[in-house]
């Protein structure tokens, strides 16, 4: 079994890209934002343009790409899922920040798949290591290609996601965690999923399937 995670707004607290133009973009990201939602421009194109508008130095980031809050709930799912599945995160977010704010919390070194950061003398650029031509969202990271690669034969896919990266793969997942506009994408499309707001949500569900249990001597 394979569980894809999301990390901005599932595994963090928060969506990370936009505390991150919050803090050091003006205001006018958000029109950006306003015109991917609105599908005038892609996921990649969005992307793109806002992280060219961040204005700050490395040390600055650095600490605000450490200072990102995760969710401790999700270290006792690690324990007991990670005994018996894969886990992967896979996001359509930064890779550099996802690495140091995992680092910085103790959490557990993960296979992270993740567009490419880069620091400039001003401020921040990005890369598309996982780009898919073919992904119908227009994603950096085509979250449905990654699970068709990583997944072993006859496996299952769960989903644990918030947002509308996750959408596509929620359709062809065995099993999907949805949050956020996650859970409204699957209500408006008749996709069965378990709604959860942490990922102590998620651990009391996989507890009920078979090999997933608590042992005894927990």
């Amino acid at each position: 079994m394979l569980f894809v995670i999301d990390f901005d707004g599932t595994l963090s607290t928060r969506d990370t890209v936009d505390a991150l133009l919050e803090k050091f973009a003006p205001p006018s990201w958000m029109a950006v934002e306003e015109a991917w939602l609105d599908g005038q421009i892609s996921a990649v194109q969005c992307m793109q343009q806002q992280l060219q508008m961040v204005s700050a130095d490395r040390p600055a980031l650095e600490l605000f790409f450490r200072q990102i809050q995760l969710d401790t709930s999700f270290l006792p799912f690690y324990q007991l899922v990670s005994r018996n599945a894969r886990i992967v995160i896979v996001s359509d977010g930064l890779d550099h920040a996802i690495h140091t704010a995992m680092n910085a919390s103790a959490f557990p070194q993960l296979p992270i798949y993740a567009n490419q950061l880069h620091f400039t003398a001003t401020g921040l650029d990005i890369s598309w290591p996982h780009l898919n031509a073919a992904c119908q969202a227009g994603n950096g990271v085509c979250k449905c290609a990654m699970a068709e690669r990583l997944v072993p034969p006859e496996s299952r896919v769960v989903l644990v996601g918030d947002g509308k990266s996750d959408a596509c793969l929620a359709a062809k997942a065995d099993v999907v965690f949805a949050k956020g506009s996650l859970i409204r994408h699957c209500e408006a499309h008749n996709i069965a999923h378990h709604k959860f707001n942490t990922f102590a949500d998620v651990l009391a569900t996989v507890r009920t399937w078979d090999g997933f249990a608590t042992p005894c001597h927990a």
